[in-house]
């Protein structure tokens, strides 16, 4: 069986994982989940009982939940190393470096806001001071990665790795949020240019949008969710 990504909407951070498997080129399926909604569905606990996404069922119909897990789960399958290096180079060194950087300070940093966003009782106070911490550590992590980007295309090299998928699905959070205006940080936003002009992101981008759009062909179609959590997920 080919193996299935559940990705979230809206601005999920899984978008990125839908970029990397079109930049693999290896056959996939997807599972679109309203983040808002479906996930959750007490349901969903059968599939990630943290009720978060991504999640992915291996071609052996194992589930994976965690970022870092399915990436190296897709780098360990490159063979012709499209978005991965060979193991034990320095290139490999440097994305595993930016990968772990952008999934936890990175996207950690704008859990604030995003507590404050979604509060059940808004509390105006504390909203107020999520905001001001997250903003300030967005700006922080944003400055940081600013300074870890060299001359290249792309974070390492001339074509995107795994790296650059974890990066865009979280990048576009700071204008969701408003922190900061990302000329701020000029080779990020060229980074983000590049990365946003990437057939494989417009693709993805557009199916989180519930668009029907044509990617490279190795997307075998879409499984509803709940075929997913009655074929592959633990039983309550």
């Amino acid at each position: 069986m080919e193996p299935i990504l559940l990705y979230g909407y809206p601005l999920g951070s899984s978008m990125g994982l839908v970029a990397a498997l079109e930049w693999l080129g290896q056959p996939y399926r997807l599972c679109r989940v309203d983040m808002l909604g479906e996930m959750r569905d007490p349901s969903y606990a059968r599939i990630n009982p943290r009720h978060e996404t991504p999640a992915f069922i291996t071609d052996e119909g194992r589930v994976l939940s965690e970022t870092m897990a399915i990436a190296a789960w897709l780098e360990a399958r490159d063979v012709e190393r499209r978005i991965s290096f060979d193991p034990l180079t320095a290139e490999a060194d440097r994305m595993h470096q930016l990968m772990g950087f952008v999934n936890s300070g990175f996207t950690g940093a704008f859990t604030p806001l995003w507590i404050a966003l979604e509060m059940e009782v808004p509390d105006p106070t504390m909203q107020a001071m999520l905001r001001k911490s997250g903003i300030e550590r967005v700006i922080e992590r944003h400055d940081k990665l600013e300074a870890m980007i060299g001359e290249d295309a792309f974070f390492i090299g001339e074509h995107p790795t795994l790296a650059d998928a974890l990066l865009i699905g979280v990048a576009r959070w700071l204008e969701y949020f408003d922190v900061a205006d990302k000329a701020r940080w000029p080779k990020l936003t060229t980074l983000r240019q590049r990365l946003e002009a990437e057939p494989a992101v417009i693709y993805a981008t557009a199916l989180e949008s519930g668009e029907s759009v044509q990617g490279t062909g190795a997307c075998l179609g879409h499984v509803s969710l709940t075929e997913v959590i009655e074929r592959y997920g633990h039983q309550a």
